[in-house]
């Protein structure tokens, strides 16, 4: 996720300060960044990979299913 987007979620509206709201339903899209975070996991490279192998592998199932 970009500097900018995490700058226009910030100021979405029902956001406040330096709080993001994540974005995990399926019907939204979403990058392996906001997935690896979803899950409560830190953006690490390597956990970033995973969940674009995940992405990648299962669309939009892997959101639903890894997701809360």
């Amino acid at each position: 996720m970009s500097e900018q987007d995490r700058r226009d979620l910030r100021h979405a509206p029902g956001n406040q300060g330096d709080s993001p709201r994540l974005n995990v339903g399926s019907e939204h899209p979403m990058d392996p960044e906001d997935l690896t975070m979803a899950d409560g996991e830190d953006p690490t490279p390597e956990n970033v990979e995973r969940h674009r192998r995940l992405l990648e592998e299962k669309g939009r199932r892997a959101i639903d299913e890894s997701a809360p």
